[in-house]
């Protein structure tokens, strides 16, 4: 059994920065593709970044592009994800997913085996 636990949502203004953090149980988690979605009031939940398993892959929706970060830490069994330039719309709860067999469908739910309970960003004016 894999857990997937997020942290470092909270309440920022405007233009500000968080740095979430997702740390993933598992002996294997080095060969897994992550990524980060998220779920808005209201809206359906939808991809935000995505991290190859070696981590020389990134992807991003268009509308953080610039503005957000993936990263990992293969030793401690980690995926980041930076976010400045925050804006009112990005206001969400964030949730981190693995993917074992590293699909190419990245931005696609269903690739994603495991998830975490997601954390909380509220961004204000």
């Amino acid at each position: 059994q894999v857990s997937v636990v997020e942290s470092g949502g909270g309440l920022v203004q405007a233009g500000g920065s968080l740095r979430l953090s997702c740390v993933a149980s598992s002996q294997t988690y080095s060969r897994y593709a992550m990524a980060w979605f998220r779920q808005a009031p209201g809206k359906e939940r939808e991809f935000v970044a995505a991290i190859s398993w070696s981590g020389a892959s990134t992807y991003y929706r268009s509308s953080v592009k610039g503005r957000f970060t993936i990263s990992r830490d293969n030793a401690e069994n980690t995926v980041h994800l930076q976010m400045n330039g925050l804006k009112y719309e990005d206001t969400a709860v964030y949730y981190c997913a693995a993917d074992p067999w590293g699909s190419s469908r990245y931005s696609e739910e269903r690739t994603y085996e495991h998830w975490g309970q997601g954390t909380q960003v509220t961004v204000s004016l």
